[in-house]
């Protein structure tokens, strides 16, 4: 076995996130780390989107990110501190729309170690100095500057270090133009890790240290140091120098502190929620803090506002500002916006209302309270929250950040399956319906009288910037409307209203030019028509167009050629040309800007042909090249866009041609012959396909319609090809307007459509159904197609325990209803207590039809679908729960199995009864018209018994925990927390579960599939995938030994008598939270879909041919030699991160191919014995035959 390994959705978690000014302008940008990948996202602040420019894999684990400005320079740099052992600073081209590597430093070794830099890193505001930071001991600094030629110089690394100390927080202190100074938050553990009493322990200081670099001496020394509350977890830089008094907010549990070298010790408390429920004992700590805006833990925000003279601070004051998610970032934009970098969901782009000074909210100073003589204060303040005052939600950013389960299913009958995704935590939480394809956002939809054949858009003039008129044809009739603030019909345009319209185009400086079956009205801007009538006997066919150019194709197959000469008359050529048969479909070549005349008509003919004429005066309507095709050609669209192969300006033209049979080909035409080369196929849909072209994302593209729209267009070097996630359309034109710079309008049937399509590069659009808790497992009811999630959340009140605890607070409930726990989040409880319940959705209408909230603190953990053989006429749910549970340490009163009957065809369910077990139940599975339980390390087989599940066998030899369950047949795939896949087998005979193999790795399993009956795919927690075989020969034993003698055999290194073989093994760099065997494309290779924790959706396609393997074995290793990892780690040693890669290629690093130079990718092709074209064809047929 060897696999392809592809991500079709990144991850979209974000860890980091800075503002700067990247490209040079003035406008600001954010870059943000998803981890093992960097992103620059650019605010649009007229529309308030923020549109993704580019992103890419580092393939390394970023742990910290920071933006830097050299002093009087105008462009901001990135250092990224990560796992490779190596400072890394990059610099953002927005010519080539890449990130450059400006230096890279090694200081230590590689991974996520306490003692090697990289955790944390601290910027002086004046961009002198870089210090980079490890949890414990080692601590470097780099001393910026640039050389003769204003490029950016790195010094040698200072050391300031300080052995046997763990560091928890680094930020750069502004000092202005003095020695630059670093803050850390430190404690030493010297005499507490001596003292084995724990008395030093306990009175351990935590500690605030100031380290100066001194640039005269070249030599960090640690300056000041300060006592804090050993529960301070954050600094934030006060402004200083000429902006501020300088110094450091210490933000502790319950109140945020002011220091700084020789001024006075202010303190303020952090104002809490009035809320009756509230847990007094719990602390609030802020998580996030950006100049001046501060965030708690709860997703509250708070403006802290400090009050000073000269350098004294005279007060800090802080107040309630307003409630957002809780952010692992936040950005404030000098236009006045906010982003918000969300821990879990959805990422949100904020715009400033109000500054929050005029309104009633208290706001607490440091005059007004006195800390006690340790520093620490011990009061508490309240505000009462309230929906968004000050802060206007502008846009967001979809993050599927955590991403607990996942199926492929098509419980619709769509062309496509669909991924159903449990995402979110509390009440944050969505079940998410990804589709394939690019999401459409719909602007106007309008009636029309008549079912119209077709639309046109078109300028006035050529110097005009938007649309003026849209053109709809009929079969017997034209519709011209004017585009203004309204859609209105126009009826003195020239245009010839009684007869349909073949083609539409602003033609020359200020013309319009309409072609219609008896010939072609040329109207000028003084409303003069000029007429071309058609021969007698033939009617126009098909017309090609560019502002410059006309061809026509009359019945029968004759091209006439058409001109704008000087003065602007449209003149027709002398030269006609008879094609071979019917001419089908006509495209003419764009003209490039400041050119009166393009080179190449393509001409398609019902004789299965495309043919490439020249339009070049010497030898005008003369054939150049040809290309058979499969079927006859039904539209062509040639396109003009940038280069593959040649960085620069240079651009490649393509003629897309969509045959009859559903069938997309793009070929290249070569500029300088004509000669048609490098064909790509992609079968659309079942309706033949017609061709249009449009302007996405600033560059050409071209929409192609089927049985459903899709759009051809090119991204970061590669052009992707995506469904549209909309209704079948008939016809469609590019659409501009003050209000849509890049939309489309189309028809559909008897309406005309007017859309955008805004988020490139997504594979899938999502709909989301919102859920109460944190969801853990769903299954499907295949009978009805319903589908049954389970919830729960810990620390958190159930609705009946809130109801029931404010009745004895003297609380009417309906006092707290009027925050919504959407925004606010649902009321903290105690540790062991649960909120949790089970839910049954309809997949077509997204509605929740049932819902059962569980009662004495009962939490759901696994769920199953099965159907007793004794009942077997009815559908079941189980449900594994624990009642009062604790997670650390880890304890319960009593675990349950439920068993819930479906009712209301499966749109609800009703209880049979609940059996109480001694463990926690994490994997239950149907198995042979019985019950398979996982309860604790014990498996057991239930039956279905009147008052209570029914005990009909055990095994228990399993080591830990058992988390997962499969089966095909008798045989079992059982999944332990720590000790990886087990295999078992059920002898009906004697009524035993016998594990017969076990892994020979202990792994800490998160989800695994069984891919066949002998194999087994997995991932565990630490981000490996890895695929293990019985061998064929043990299995036939196996099956054949009904005794079972076979399967118990004497026990091998502490396990069971045989072992599995690892076939494949891959880190991927995030928790997998499902594996799916699967094919998305009708008829398609089968696959492996996996989930991740934080997001992000991938497949293992397995390779069907030797001389695949070596060619993409052989091009991965060429790319880590010639494209080596951003943040500095090494490509094989990440994939290869806890056991060295097996028998998987990294798809994502040999797609890198496409952002290499062309002179790299015609070296590397020349090593591979083939040209850059059949490479680039071959890594897109491997993303082509999955999705």
């Amino acid at each position: 076995m060897f696999l392809y390994n592809l991500t079709l959705q990144a991850p979209n978690a974000i860890n980091q996130a800075i503002l700067g000014n990247f490209s040079g302008t003035r406008q600001q940008e954010l870059i943000v780390s998803h981890v093992s990948r960097i992103e620059l996202l650019r605010p649009d602040t007229t529309t308030g989107k923020v549109h993704s420019i580019l992103s890419h894999d580092v393939f390394g684990v970023i742990r910290s990110l920071a933006a830097f400005r050299l002093t009087g320079a105008s462009k901001d740099y990135i250092v990224i501190g990560s796992d490779s052992g190596r400072i890394v600073i990059l610099e953002y081209n927005p010519v080539k729309n890449v990130f450059e590597k400006v230096h890279q430093e090694t200081f230590g070794k590689s991974g996520c170690r306490r003692i090697v830099p990289g955790q944390y890193l601290a910027v002086d505001p004046k961009g002198r100095a870089v210090m980079i930071g490890s949890v414990e001991k080692q601590k470097l600094v780099y001393i910026l500057n640039r050389d003769i030629a204003a490029r950016l110089t790195i010094g040698s690394p200072l050391e300031a270090h300080k052995s046997h100390t763990i560091v928890q927080y680094c930020t750069g202190v502004d000092v202005g133009f003095e020695n630059p100074i670093f803050a850390c938050l430190e404690v030493d553990y010297t005499e507490a890790d001596q003292d084995p009493t724990g008395e030093a322990y306990r009175e351990t200081e935590k500690m605030l240290t100031y380290y100066e670099l001194d640039l005269g001496l070249n030599h960090v020394v640690r300056k000041w140091s300060d006592a804090v509350d050993r529960r301070s977890n954050m600094l934030v830089a006060v402004p200083g120098g000429t902006d501020g008094p300088s110094g450091v907010l210490v933000c502790s549990e319950n109140y945020i502190t002011y220091k700084h070298i020789g001024a006075a010790t202010l303190t303020v408390p952090i104002p809490r929620r009035k809320d009756p429920l509230e847990n007094k004992k719990r602390g609030l700590l802020i998580v996030s803090g950006v100049v001046h805006k501060m965030k708690s833990e709860e997703g509250d925000l708070y403006k802290v506002t400090i009050d000073y003279t000269g350098d004294t601070v005279n007060e800090i004051k802080i107040k309630y500002f307003d409630t957002v998610s809780v952010a692992a970032g936040l950005c404030i934009l000098k236009s006045g916006f906010l982003f918000v970098a969300s821990e879990f969901g959805n990422h949100q782009f904020y715009q400033f209302g109000k500054l929050g000074d005029d309104d009633d909210t208290p706001e607490y100073s440091s005059n007004d309270f006195i800390p006690k003589d340790d520093g620490t204060l011990d009061v508490t303040v309240y505000f009462k929250p309230r929906p968004l005052e000050n802060l206007l939600l502008v846009d967001e950013l979809a993050s599927m950040s955590p991403l607990t389960d996942a199926k492929v299913l098509n419980l619709t009958d769509e062309d496509t399956p669909q991924i159903y995704a449990l995402c979110g935590r509390g009440p944050r939480s969505t079940m998410r319906i990804l589709r394939h394809g690019l999401e459409v956002t719909e602007m106007a939809v309008s009636p029309l009288p008549a079912n119209p054949t077709a639309v046109w858009t078109t300028r006035l003039t050529a110097d005009d910037l938007y649309d003026q008129y849209i053109i709809v044809s009929f079969s017997n009739a034209t519709l011209v409307l004017s585009i203004g603030e309204t859609v209105e019909e126009v009826t003195d345009t020239g245009f010839l209203a009684t007869t349909p319209t073949i083609a539409v185009q602003q033609l020359g400086q200020d013309a319009l030019l309409q072609i219609y079956p008896q010939g072609i009205r040329h109207i000028r801007a003084n409303r003069q028509v000029t007429e071309w009538r058609a021969p007698g006997g033939r009617q126009i066919v098909r017309a090609a167009t560019n502002s410059q150019q006309v061809v026509i194709a009359l019945t029968g197959g004759e091209l006439v050629y058409f001109e704008v000469d000087e003065s602007g008359n449209l003149s027709e050529s002398n030269v006609r040309r008879e094609m071979s048969g019917n001419v089908t479909c006509l495209s003419i070549q764009p003209l490039p800007v400041g050119r009166r005349r393009v080179r190449f008509l393509a001409v398609g003919c019902d004789d299965n042909t495309v043919r490439i004429l020249s339009l070049d005066t010497s030898n005008i309507l003369e054939p150049l090249s040809m290309q058979a095709l499969s079927a006859i050609p039904e539209s062509l669209v040639m396109i003009d866009m940038p280069d593959q192969i040649t960085a620069g300006s240079l651009t490649t033209l393509y003629l897309n041609i969509g045959l009859q049979n559903g069938v997309l080909l793009r070929t290249v035409l070569e500029q300088n012959t004509g000669q048609l080369s490098d064909t790509r196929t992609r079968f659309l849909g079942a309706r033949s396909v017609k061709l249009f072209e449009l302007n996405m994302a600033g560059n050409p593209a071209v929409l192609a319609l089927s049985s459903r729209p899709w759009l051809s267009y090119q991204m970061q070097s590669r052009i992707h090809l995506n469904p549209l996630s909309y209704e079948a359309l008939e016809f469609a034109a590019s659409f501009t307007s003050e209000q849509c710079l890049e939309g489309v309008v189309a028809i559909a049937g008897n309406a005309l459509k007017i859309f955008t399509i805004e988020k490139f590069g997504q594979v899938f659009n999502e709909t989301p159904i919102p859920l109460s808790y944190t969801p853990r497992r769903f299954v499907v009811n295949p009978v009805h197609k319903s589908i049954a999630i389970i919830e729960s959340d810990h620390q958190t009140y159930s609705t009946l325990e809130k109801k029931k605890k404010l009745k004895e607070l003297g609380f009417e409930a309906e006092e707290e209803e009027e925050l919504d726990p959407v925004v606010f989040g649902h009321s903290r409880s105690t540790p062991g207590k649960w909120a949790s319940l089970i839910r049954v959705i309809n997949p077509v209408t997204g509605e929740t039809t049932f819902t059962l909230e569980l009662e004495q603190n009962e939490a759901a953990f696994s769920v199953a679908i099965l159907n007793f053989a004794v009942e077997a006429g009815d559908m079941f749910l189980a449900v594994g729960t624990a009642a009062d549970m604790t997670l650390a340490p880890k304890s319960l009163s009593s675990g349950f199995i439920h068993i819930y009957k479906f009712i209301n065809d499966g749109m609800a369910l009703e209880l049979v009864h609940k059996t109480p077990v001694d463990e926690v139940p994490h994997a239950l599975l149907h198995f042979q018209g019985r019950l398979l339980a996982g309860v604790g390390k014990t498996l057991r087989i239930y039956d279905l018994g009147k008052r209570k599940l029914l005990r009909k066998c055990e095994n228990r030899s399993l080591p830990n925990c058992i988390v997962t369950l499969h089966n095909q047949g008798g045989r079992i795939v059982i999944g332990d927390v720590q000790e990886s896949v087990h295999y078992a087998s059920y002898v009906a005979a004697d009524n035993k579960l016998v594990v017969f193999a076990d892994d020979k790795a202990p792994r800490w399993i998160s989800c695994s599939a069984m891919i066949d009956y002998d194999t087994v795919a997995a991932g565990d927690k630490f981000g490996n995938f890895f695929v293990n075989r019985l061998p064929q020969k043990l299995s036939q034993e196996i099956d054949e030994d009904e005794a079972g003698s076979k399967s118990v055999g004497k026990g091998y290194l502490h396990g069971a008598a045989h072992k599995l073989d690892l076939m494949a093994h891959y880190h991927v760099g995030d928790i997998l939270t499902s594996l799916t065997k699967t094919s998305f494309v009708a008829g398609g290779r089968e696959m492996i879909l996996y989930t991740s924790f934080m997001g992000g959706v991938g497949i293992f396609i397995p390779f069907q041919t030797k001389e695949d393997i070596d060619f993409f074995q052989t091009l991965e290793m060429h790319m880590r030699n010639e494209m080596p990892p951003l943040a500095g780690r090494d490509h094989l040693s990440y994939r290869g991160y806890h056991v060295p890669v097996k028998g998987t290629v990294d798809g994502d690093m040999c797609e890198q191919y496409n952002l290499l130079s062309g002179d790299k990718k015609r070296q590397i092709a020349e090593e591979l014995d083939r040209t850059p074209a059949e490479i680039q064809k071959k890594i897109e047929d491997m993303r082509i035959r999955a999705i």
